[in-house]
C-alpha cells in the first residue's frame, strides 16, 4: 500500500497534467473546428502509434530502432570522449592550450551546415547520423566535466600535496569524485542533444529512423504522423534522460539525500 501511495504521490500530479493537457487540446480542436492537416486532435494522433491497422503502414519499430541505434552509439562515444578530454585538459596546461582552441572551434560551427558534406562523405547511413549527434553534444559533458575537476576546494589539495599524494592519485581520489556531480549534469543535456542531433541527421541523409519518418510525412502534409513522430521523439528523450538520472541516484545515492534535504 505503501509503495502505491509513494507512485501516486511522486507521478500522480504529471499523469494529471499530461490527462488535462490532451483533454484540452482535443476540447480546442472539437470547438474550433480545426482541419486534421493544420493541428489533428490527440485521438487521431495517438490512433497512428496505437491502432495496429494504422501504426503498421509506418514501421514504427525499424524507425525507433534505427535511431535508439544513432543516439546510443553517440551518447557512448560522447560520454567517454568527453570525459577523457576533460581530464586531459585538466592534467597539463600545454594539452589545455593545444585542445581548448579546438573544441570552441568545433562548437561553433553550426552543425546543420556539415550535414551535406557528411552525406557526400559517407552517404547514406549511421554514420553520418551519429557524427553529427556527437558534435552537438560532447560540449556540454566536456565544460560540465572541466569545471567539476577544478571545484575542488584549495585547502583539500594542499592536504593531499602535503600527504605527497601523486598526481594520479590526486585524480583518481579527489578530483574525478569530486566532479561526478558536475558530469551527471553534462550527461543528462547531452543525451537529450544526442536525440536532437540524431533527427537533424535524419533529416539530411537517412532512409530511415524518426527523423526521416518526419520529414516524409511533412512532404506529404500527414500532420497526424508528423505529431505522433514528434511525441515517439520526445519520450524517447524523455525516457533516455530518466535511464541518465536513475543511473546517477544509483552511484550518488548521497546526492539525492541532499537535494530531499534542500527541500
Amino acid at each position: 500500500m505503501k509503495i502505491i501511495l509513494r507512485f501516486i504521490r511522486k507521478y500522480g500530479p504529471k499523469l494529471l497534467y499530461m490527462i488535462l493537457f490532451l483533454a484540452l487540446w482535443q476540447g480546442l480542436v472539437m470547438v474550433f473546428k480545426i482541419k486534421t492537416f493544420i493541428i489533428p486532435s490527440p485521438i487521431k494522433t495517438l490512433s497512428h502509434i496505437f491502432v495496429p491497422e494504422i501504426a503498421s503502414k509506418y514501421h514504427w519499430f525499424k524507425h525507433i530502432r534505427a535511431t535508439a541505434t544513432e543516439i546510443l552509439l553517440s551518447f557512448g562515444i560522447t560520454a567517454v570522449t568527453g570525459v577523457f578530454l576533460a581530464i586531459l585538459i585538466t592534467w597539463s596546461r600545454f594539452l589545455r592550450n593545444l585542445i581548448t582552441p579546438i573544441i570552441i572551434l568545433m562548437n561553433s560551427i553550426p552543425k546543420i551546415a556539415l550535414a551535406p558534406l557528411f552525406l557526400i562523405w559517407f552517404g547514406y547511413g549511421i554514420l553520418p547520423n551519429v557524427l553529427i549527434a556527437i558534435l552537438i553534444a560532447f560540449f556540454p559533458v566536456v565544460i560540465n566535466t572541466v569545471t567539476g575537476l577544478n571545484s575542488v576546494e584549495d585547502d583539500l589539495l594542499d592536504l593531499v600535496r602535503y600527504l605527497h599524494a601523486t598526481k594520479l592519485q590526486l585524480f583518481l581520489k579527489i578530483r574525478i569524485p569530486n566532479s561526478l556531480p558536475y558530469i551527471f549534469s553534462g550527461l543528462k543535456i547531452s543525451a537529450t542533444l544526442c536525440v536532437v542531433g540524431a533527427i537533424v541527421g535524419e533529416f539530411i541523409a537517412s532512409d530511415k529512423g524518426l527523423g526521416y519518418l518526419l520529414r516524409d510525412a511533412q512532404a506529404f502534409i500527414d500532420a497526424p504522423t508528423m505529431f505522433a513522430s514528434l511525441i515517439v521523439i520526445s519520450s524517447m528523450g524523455l525516457l533516455f534522460f530518466s535511464l541518465i538520472s536513475l543511473l546517477e541516484r544509483t552511484i550518488m545515492p548521497w546526492q539525492l539525500d541532499k537535494q530531499e534535504k534542500s527541500r
